[in-house]
């Protein structure tokens, strides 16, 4: 057991650690939805958000209370109005609002209060430090609904948040805000954490929400040909929210993503909306490296370049199962750096997932693409496609008139993107007297 689990702890670790060190001194605002807390997830939630402060994160958490405040109206026999997917808050519910707000800020503060039992950090108490962070304005009247106690996010105490993250505390935050005059206006749990996020010029923005993200096909249902679409450009998201009728409710699927695209337009790097059913998904999302829901970049993480030194590790940590298993030839470190000048990677959030390099043989105008390899993680997405025309483009820049390829097992794979066979003989002289005759590769050439 102890084996099994040394076996695969040491790898797991060694993937988590570069996170832990990257989003050190980062500021996340997390929001925090109601359903989350009357589901009875709230124990676990605080448990991982202790353990990210802990990593040296700065977090600011924003709860919603959309079910208590409902429930309250229930109890005093009042209907939950709602328009524009804005709730109206007249001053029944603004005293329901105001109940629930105390009750939730009082089991979140306690929730932080425990520690994590039986571990050494059964002491560490995550101090919370709450406050009037928010100035208000009223809705107003829109297209003839008056909104009454219902606000808007007017200003943020950014200097005041600030102040409490150095502290190394968590700042709370409830969608409540005041006016100058001291008018308590009810708001927007989701406008709240997507202005906070926006004025802090935080690193992420996460929802922990009912849904589990958005599918690559939205207007399909759940299935296993209709996954969750991890990582979201801006343009596509922008895209997707146009074509949707405006969302009424947190399910829509426009719901929390119009607020994701906001707060990426407005310089928030990466927004997230992450299922809050799934236990352990903060977790999984801020430090596994697919994550578990969608997140909404401002640009594709993905980028394709050319190589720099820094780069040699990650190559051969790429290529390394490859040679093993007999795909490609072995290549030393020296060999890497001596041409790292030649190689094109793709790079995604900071890991190699692809890389091809280019060796040209001037006198016979053509040029060798060898040690191209794409990981298992992201076969079939295009990246091997790529890599091929980011080779071709600098094979054209170079005056060549074609590209060869030496390989044992993927033939198919190049001859069907126009590749020809040709016979070893073909090669240029400096490259056939390299040629390994008992590997017998086959020799694949296209023309530019």
């Amino acid at each position: 057991m102890s084996a099994v689990f040394n076996f695969t702890f040491v790898p797991w670790f060694r993937s988590v650690a570069p996170y832990i060190h990257k989003f050190r001194n980062q500021t996340f605002v997390i929001g925090l939805t109601g359903e989350a807390i009357a589901a009875g997830k709230l124990q676990n939630i605080a448990q991982d958000l202790a353990l990210i402060q802990a990593m040296g994160v700065r977090i600011v958490l924003v709860h919603g209370f959309r079910p208590q405040v409902n429930e309250q109206l229930a109890a005093k026999g009042h209907a939950a109005r709602y328009s524009h997917g804005i709730r109206i808050t007249d001053s029944v519910a603004l005293d329901c609002a105001q109940e629930a707000a105390g009750q939730l800020r009082y089991e979140i503060e306690a929730a932080f209060s425990q520690g994590l039992p039986n571990t050494p950090m059964a002491g560490a108490t995550v101090r919370v430090i709450s406050g009037n962070f928010l100035t208000a304005r009223p809705v107003g009247i829109v297209d003839g609904v008056d909104f009454q106690h219902s606000g808007l996010v007017r200003k943020v105490d950014v200097g005041g948040i600030q102040r409490s993250l150095d502290m190394g505390a968590m700042v709370l935050l409830s969608p409540f805000g005041f006016s100058p005059t001291g008018e308590a206006f009810n708001l927007n749990m989701e406008e709240v954490a997507t202005s906070v996020a926006i004025e802090l010029r935080a690193d992420k923005l996460i929802f922990l929400s009912e849904v589990q993200g958005i599918r690559m096909d939205p207007s399909q249902p759940e299935s296993e040909d209709n996954p969750i679409d991890t990582e979201l450009p801006l343009a596509a998201a922008q895209a997707l929210l146009a074509s949707l009728p405006p969302p009424q409710r947190p399910t829509d699927t426009g719901f929390y993503l119009q607020h994701c695209v906001k707060a990426c337009k407005a310089g928030v790097e990466r927004s997230h909306i992450l299922p809050f059913a799934v236990d352990g998904s903060l977790l999984l999302e801020v430090y596994v490296h697919d994550g578990i829901g969608t997140m909404v970049i401002d640009e594709k993480l993905e980028e394709l370049r050319e190589a720099t030194i820094d780069d040699v590790g990650g190559i051969l940590q790429l290529i390394e199962p490859f040679e093993k298993d007999g795909t490609l030839v072995k290549r030393d470190r020296t060999e890497i750096e001596r041409d790292i000048a030649s190689y094109t990677i793709i790079e995604h959030d900071g890991v190699i997932f692809g890389c091809a390099a280019l060796y040209p043989y001037a006198e016979a105008r053509t040029a060798e693409m060898a040690a191209v390899t794409v990981s298992p993680q992201s076969q079939g997405t295009g990246d091997g496609e790529k890599l091929l025309k980011r080779i071709e483009q600098r094979a054209r820049a170079a005056g060549l008139d074609s590209i060869f390829v030496l390989t044992t097992r993927t033939m198919h794979w190049f001859i069907k993107r126009g590749f020809q066979p040709v016979d070893p003989d073909w090669l240029p002289d400096a490259r056939k007297r390299k040629y390994n005759w008992d590997r017998r590769s086959q020799v694949l050439v296209k023309k530019l």
